[in-house]
């Protein structure tokens, strides 16, 4: 099965601890007010990522990447499940955002991480401490919101602000 996705990047500070192929699943239907990303509304962008092209995006990474993250994509179940259960095949992490505040169980099973929450600006996001969103560790159970947020100045370690001089 496919959906469609952008091209997928490398990214280090989604998942913590973890060197991440993210892939940008278009068709979100949650549309949050002020969302950086509006380009994944519509399901005809992107290209489709079937499962051969998925593999081939894992090999192509393989021994340099150690976690596979989805933005979005639990609107079909069935395609993002069987691209989970091919990343845990090659001995991947599994990680998925989603703005809903609920993920179908069938996937939850197939991940190590779950970023759930739909983007409020006025609460920010998981490197604000008053975030509504939520990063879990699947295998633990355990809340994970304070790695993302700098304890030195409380603020975001993917921001400018915070690059060295």
């Amino acid at each position: 099965m496919a959906f469609n996705s952008l091209l997928p990047s490398i990214v280090f500070q989604e998942v913590p601890g973890e060197i991440t192929l993210c892939f940008s699943i278009t068709g979100c239907r949650v549309g949050c007010k002020g969302c950086h990303s509006t380009d994944l509304w519509n399901e005809k962008h992107g290209s489709p990522l079937t499962n051969s092209g998925f593999s081939k995006w894992i090999e192509r990474y393989q021994g340099l990447i150690s976690c596979v993250l989805f933005f979005g994509g639990e609107w079909q179940a069935d395609a993002l499940i069987e691209k989970l259960q091919i990343a845990k095949a090659y001995g991947l992490k599994t990680c998925l955002y989603s703005g809903e505040k609920y993920v179908d169980i069938a996937i939850t099973e197939q991940l190590d991480f779950l970023k759930t929450g739909r983007w409020v600006a006025e609460l920010g996001g998981l490197d604000s401490p008053s975030s509504n969103q939520v990063f879990r560790d699947l295998c633990t159970g355990k809340t994970l919101n304070h790695l993302f947020i700098n304890p030195s100045n409380n603020t975001s370690l993917s921001g400018a602000e915070n690059v060295a001089a």
